[in-house]
């Protein structure tokens, strides 16, 4: 495999919630006025990225994991994931609040879906004056609790809100109820999966007229009832990798990059950047490599040596 840093075409999706703030803050090619995700690199079925850059340019990812797995993917992970890219990144744009949701965890998403479940983080990009997420309830809760109070239209009244602003980060276990509220520009680091069980929409109505479906049934068995600690601190020290989240199914640290950073991997997992603020570059020998807020970048596993400059701030993802 020809080792470099991979770019892939962003894939934009259209949201009911979703806003203009991927183009002006994050230079995404939208066309519409309510795009609330940017896509930056998935293996999800009907949404596989493709390659923006280099020699593979136009070859999907799927087509790389079957032609390289072990030098893409590092060989500790094809042999857990197969060709099957573990993870899902997007940028979200909440203009409106986004539907109260929870995520089925591995074993009933597979039962149920024959999929991943759905673990996630989020990490704040920006945040209006009074930006709100919420996550998890504010007191231990119970089924009968959360039904009782979905049925007098008080869900809102049990469940946990908190204030954001720019670089705050939450770690968002399977079956954590949760909602990002209007105001929010996020990136998001996720296991590839789609399954998203919608407890309530807010009543609000699609173009057409006509209200999003609820999952309340799927979702009952999904709930974690007890109390979260969702919100992660992170050091700050600056040109050095900070680990915000280590979890079985993805590690993520900010890099606060002021001038430069020699990286040296081991080999066994792929790496990927997200570019949160500023801009940086990747140097390969004389190569240089050049991106900017709101690009996101794979670095293939058997690439272990490489050197980051440039004024922002990073995520660093890979799989332990």
């Amino acid at each position: 495999m020809n080792l470099y840093p991979i770019q892939f075409h962003p894939i934009l999706k259209e949201r009911i919630w979703g806003g203009t703030k991927l183009k002006s803050v994050l230079n995404k090619e939208i066309t519409s006025d309510i795009t609330g995700e940017s896509w930056e690199l998935s293996g999800v079925k009907g949404d596989v990225s493709v390659v923006s850059n280099g020699e593979y340019k136009d070859k999907s990812l799927n087509d790389l994991l079957e032609q390289f797995p072990n030098e893409l993917l590092g060989a500790k992970i094809h042999d857990k994931f197969g060709k099957e890219f573990p993870l899902l990144f997007k940028f979200l744009d909440a203009r409106e609040d986004l539907s109260i949701q929870v995520h089925p965890n591995d074993d009933l998403a597979q039962k149920r879906h024959n999929s991943f479940g759905k673990t996630e983080m989020w990490y704040v990009m920006q945040a209006d004056f009074d930006a709100k997420i919420i996550v998890g309830f504010k007191n231990k809760s119970r089924r009968e609790e959360y039904l009782f109070n979905l049925e007098q239209n008080s869900l809102l009244d049990i469940l946990d809100t908190i204030p954001t602003k720019k670089g705050d980060s939450f770690f968002l276990e399977t079956g954590t109820v949760h909602a990002i509220g209007a105001g929010n520009l996020i990136a998001e680091i996720q296991q590839t999966s789609d399954i998203t069980y919608r407890l309530y929409d807010f009543d609000r109505k699609d173009a057409n007229g006509n209200k999003r479906e609820l999952h309340v049934d799927l979702a009952l068995d999904a709930i974690n009832y007890d109390l979260t600690d969702t919100q992660k601190s992170y050091s700050d020290r600056e040109d050095q990798a900070n680990t915000i989240v280590d979890c079985p199914y993805f590690h993520t640290s900010v890099i606060p990059l002021r001038h430069e950073m020699e990286v040296s991997k081991d080999g066994e997992s792929f790496t990927v950047y997200m570019c949160v603020d500023g801009h940086f570059a990747i140097e390969l020998g004389e190569t240089k490599y050049e991106y900017k807020v709101g690009d996101t970048v794979l670095i293939p596993a058997a690439l272990k040596h490489f050197k980051i400059t440039g004024y922002g701030t990073l995520l660093e993802v890979f799989v332990p």
